[in-house]
């Protein structure tokens, strides 16, 4: 079970599904003719350094999962949708990470703690009323954004796929024969999901930003900037933490929020979604045993 825990995740992305293993990762996408497309490789960078083991560091992982390689992984799935040959890497790829994490960061961040913060000035209220203002804008913002984009059609399939990639993996960690018939029958809330590191993080921000002395606007702004990755440390060692206790009734109780939230981002898949999911799970885990094999 730890070895499922630390290797196997995934992400939705256009009629398909991403799935990464600790060396490989697989993308299996549904073309405009039906037919299911792969693409393989190998894990290198972030992933194949010591940072991936050292506890509260290793959350910057997971937000590079979302950032960097889920980016690529649209990407090539949106390529394969338009029939487009050009590839977003290079310059251009971490010119469009960097407005990503900009964008991000300055929605869910930014706007929220200077909406505390000029309370604060302007209508006198305590560092600690203005803290809470500012996480509860924060989570505000989270679950209308996961809610609204969902009335989108192109976005109601990529939950379809959220969900089949969460089927695949329980129906894996379950022991079962990965079948769309079979696989269907599994739950498409997972306790590991991007949502559910994506809701403790913020939640994570309330309680530690509620600490947080009066301070310049300026300085409030930058603060929530250099914390980020402190709160991704965080919001990993927990999740991992109830991935690992989930036959306890108390953390079954402590990860029904980040569960719930789940029902917003994923959708029941049907089978050929399934079949696309387990095309990935598949190829990723033979990846997994070619790129572990040592070279000759």
């Amino acid at each position: 079970m730890e070895d499922k825990l630390i290797s196997y995740g995934g992400q939705a992305v256009i009629e398909g599904v991403m799935m990464r293993g600790r060396n490989a990762v697989a993308i299996a996408m549904r073309d405009p003719e039906g037919k299911i497309q792969l693409h393989v490789e190998k894990l290198t960078g972030i992933y194949t350094t010591n940072l991936a083991k050292i506890p509260f560091l290793r959350g910057l992982v997971l937000l590079w999962d979302a950032l960097g390689l889920g980016m690529r992984a649209l990407t090539i799935s949106a390529n394969l949708q338009t029939g487009e040959d050009e590839k977003l890497e290079g310059a251009a790829l971490y010119l469009t990470l960097a407005l990503s994490l900009t964008v991000s960061i300055g929605l869910f961040f930014l706007l929220p703690a200077a909406a505390g913060g000029l309370v604060e000035k302007y209508l006198g209220w305590s560092s600690l009323a203005g803290n809470a203002l500012e996480g509860i804008v924060r989570l505000a913002l989270l679950v209308l954004y996961v809610w609204g984009i969902g009335f989108m059609e192109d976005i109601k399939r990529v939950y379809g796929y959220h969900g089949a990639e969460h089927k695949v993996i329980n129906a894996f960690e379950d022991g079962a024969e990965l079948t769309p018939e079979i696989v269907a029958g599994y739950s498409r809330e997972h306790a590991r999901c991007g949502t559910a590191f994506l809701l403790t993080l913020v939640i994570a921000s309330i309680l530690v930003f509620s600490l947080f002395p009066p301070m310049a606007l300026w300085l409030r702004l930058l603060s929530r900037v250099i914390f980020l990755p402190v709160l991704a440390g965080i919001a990993y060692e927990y999740i991992k933490w109830t991935a690992g206790h989930l036959d306890s009734k108390f953390v079954q109780a402590l990860i029904r929020p980040n569960m719930a939230l789940q029902l917003l981002t994923t959708h029941e898949p049907d089978l050929e979604m399934l079949e696309v999911s387990i095309e990935a799970f598949n190829a990723m885990r033979d990846a997994e045993v070619e790129f572990a094999a040592p070279a000759v």
